[in-house]
């Protein structure tokens, strides 16, 4: 397999696991295979190719904007890199969505803030803060 084929098939199935968080009901079998199945094979993949790449790589770290450069200059740092915002925005979409649930706001108001999530991870993060935020002071003031 070369770098191509594994950045599309870790784009694919984290497409796959965005829209099942989104569309599907969020049964715990979901919920587990979302987490261990999908998310724990990108951690994996993830690892594998940190293993691999990462001290092999002239001049990389991350103590300077040169040595991270010098890590995405490589396919593998590159797809590392990839791998680790996949899974690293599926599983805070993932928190979200489940919290998003327990505190009963609803499917359509969590959709923008899923997918602003999957498109620009911390804006997504951000907006949910938000609107956690105002169903916090909603519920607040209508006990008052």
């Amino acid at each position: 397999m070369n770098f191509d084929q594994a950045f599309s098939i870790a784009n694919t199935a984290a497409l796959a696991g965005w829209f099942a968080l989104l569309l599907l009901p969020r049964w715990p079998a979901l919920v587990a295979v979302l987490r261990y199945g999908l998310i724990g094979g990108l951690s994996v993949a993830y690892t594998v190719l940190i293993m691999l790449f990462f001290f092999r790589v002239e001049g990389g770290g991350f103590n300077s904007i040169a040595e991270v450069r010098a890590l995405f200059m490589s396919d593998g740092g590159l797809l590392a890199g990839w791998i680790h915002y996949l899974a690293f925005d599926l599983f805070i979409g993932m928190r979200i969505a489940l919290e998003a649930d327990r505190l009963g706001m609803g499917r359509l108001l969590q959709a923008p803030i899923l997918v602003a999530t999957f498109m620009f991870g911390p804006i997504g993060l951000l907006m949910y803060f938000a609107s956690r935020a105002a169903v916090w002071a909603s519920l607040f003031t209508a006990r008052t």
